[in-house]
């Protein structure tokens, strides 16, 4: 019995890991994101024999395989703070592991599949609700695992990501469900509609996505729309050089180099100059207006040679208020007044006012401290180590002066282009194109800056957008309203990319009625849980 018990929980181990390995290779492997679609079976198995078996404390099963997954594809953010990469792993898998958790715990007073379908239902509910909370860190929403993969799944156009979600819940519950028939006789027990139908269903929920998104994806034509020039710097700052010792004339001088040398001597073209995220940090405001940017004159001047260009650049921002009580909570006292901190997006030309967009989805504890009336006391404390920047209430877009007409486009800085939903807002606005600002480099040579780019792509797909990114050090790349790149950087290169992007109108089902799949599995999970709260209240006769 000792042996059969030791043998069992060996079987126990090797079915966890073999379930997160296969789950993080959507993530480090390029086309294979297919694998997702039976990631968890190993798992599920293993906590079928783990419950046959009467082994107890299976969480500590689920839990490190879920820890294994999260180590292994999101490692790389201890390059930029070891506890913050430490406490995204751990907590991140914790709230995995309380979802499976969760469907453990329906096992006992629920039969048949509907354990199955509030795990896939509690899951995707809290993938939807994650991308508004105050702690968020959806890296790994599991629609994502096509990042690298896009061929497969232009309907995220209809669905946005949470429905590839959906799908990896169906194929892995459909391939356990013929496992477990089959592995209990019952597959051959079945008359032969019923087994035929079971088959048949299981090869459609798998095969038809793929199909259903080749046929979008030959009946798109990434050739509609009106041609626009763009021009990415990428100036390859290391970024502890860049905020610590390089001298902001210097970093000045680097990036209007690279564009002159991009622009040549021609001052007639039109084209959009794009520079990276938190590229200088002398902007300051005053009721939403620069008083004062030398980076910006200097950014003016040179625009002077150029009339038809506009530049977007990145920028730490600051507010200044008078004195006073304090307008927030995550004010810092400057002088006799206040100043309040932002990641920014500055459009700026040669002769147009100068627009500002501050950066909504903040990292936290770098840039956000959340909950502010219950952590900002506690920073104080600290010494003020948590960041405090603030974000704009609402989206808005910048406007690219072309031919005597406004026209908008979004820009996402950094972080937020992981958020599907929160970009549609950018569309909704009346964007025609999404640009991407950002500064990949705190992780190193990781497969983080590549796992960022992928997220792009899939932006492109849910809004049906051209995508032009600008990266410090890589990787900067053009990207088609397909999901397709169509030319990128190198990483760690200082240089230049050029090429053409299409302004596009019109909706995505996504971006009209936004995260369907979310709201329905939400509703669908809160009916299920109050079910089993009552079937747990209510004492059988």
């Amino acid at each position: 019995m000792m042996q059969a018990d030791r043998q069992t929980r060996r079987l126990l181990w090797l079915l966890s890991l073999a379930s997160s390995l296969l789950m993080s290779l959507p993530w480090l492997v390029p086309h294979l994101g297919f694998v997702a679609l039976f990631g968890f079976v190993p798992l599920l198995c293993a906590e079928r024999i783990a419950t046959l078996s009467g082994v107890r404390w299976f969480w500590r099963w689920h839990y490190a395989s879920f820890v294994l997954w999260n180590a292994c594809t999101t490692f790389w953010v201890c390059n930029a703070t070891v506890g913050g990469g430490i406490f995204a792993v751990l907590a991140n898998a914790l709230q995995m592991s309380l979802v499976f958790g969760l469907f453990r715990l329906s096992r006992k007073r629920f039969g048949g599949v509907l354990p199955y379908v509030l795990l896939a239902t509690v899951w995707i509910a809290w993938e939807h609700l994650y991308f508004d909370a105050q702690i968020s860190w959806p890296w790994l929403v599991l629609g994502g695992a096509f990042a690298r993969s896009t061929r497969a799944v232009q309907w995220y156009c209809v669905t946005g990501t949470l429905g590839g979600s959906l799908w990896i819940w169906a194929c892995n519950l459909a391939l356990f469900g013929l496992m477990v028939a089959l592995s209990d006789g019952r597959l051959f027990r079945w008359n032969a509609k019923a087994r035929w139908a079971a088959l048949l269903g299981s090869v459609i929920i798998v095969v038809a996505p793929f199909l259903v998104s080749e046929r979008l994806y030959r009946s798109f034509d990434p050739a509609e729309g009106t041609p626009l020039e763009v021009v990415v710097a990428q100036p390859d700052f290391d970024p502890y050089e860049k905020f610590e010792s390089l001298p902001q004339k210097e970093q000045n001088r680097i990036l209007l180099g690279l564009f002159s040398e991009a622009l040549g001597p021609d001052s007639t073209q039109r084209c959009l100059l794009l520079a990276p995220e938190t590229f200088t940090g002398d902007v300051w405001l005053q009721d939403g207006e620069v008083v004062s940017s030398p980076t910006l004159a200097a950014f003016r001047q040179f625009m002077e040679r150029y009339p038809g260009c506009d530049l977007l650049f990145g920028a730490s921002a600051h507010t200044m208020h008078a004195s006073g009580p304090a307008p927030s909570l995550l004010a810092r006292r400057y002088g006799k007044g206040w100043v309040t901190s932002h990641n920014s997006a500055l459009m700026t030309g040669a002769d147009r006012p100068t627009e500002v967009f501050h950066k909504s989805k903040l990292v936290v504890g770098v840039e956000m401290t959340p909950w502010p009336r219950l952590f900002v006391p506690v920073d104080n404390k600290l010494g003020g180590v948590m960041g405090r920047n603030e974000g704009q209430r609402e989206v808005s877009c910048l406007h690219l002066e072309k031919a005597a007409e406004q026209v908008p486009l979004g820009c996402a800085v950094c972080y937020e282009s992981v958020y599907g939903a929160y970009c549609t807002e950018y569309v909704r606005h009346g964007a025609k194109l999404l640009t991407v600002i950002t500064n990949d480099a705190w992780w190193g040579d990781t497969p983080g800056y590549r796992q960022h780019l992928s997220y792009a792509r899939l932006r492109a797909i849910e809004l049906r957008r051209d995508v032009a990114r600008c990266a410090n050090t890589g990787i900067s790349a053009f990207i088609d309203a397909r999901g397709d790149v169509l030319s990128q950087t190198p990483w760690w290169t200082r240089t230049t990319l050029r090429g053409t992007v299409r302004l596009r109108d019109g909706e995505t089902l996504f971006v009209r009625y936004g995260d369907v799949t979310g709201r329905i599995c939400t509703l669908l999970a809160a009916l299920l849980l109050a079910a089993l709260l009552v079937r747990f209240l209510v004492r059988r006769p």
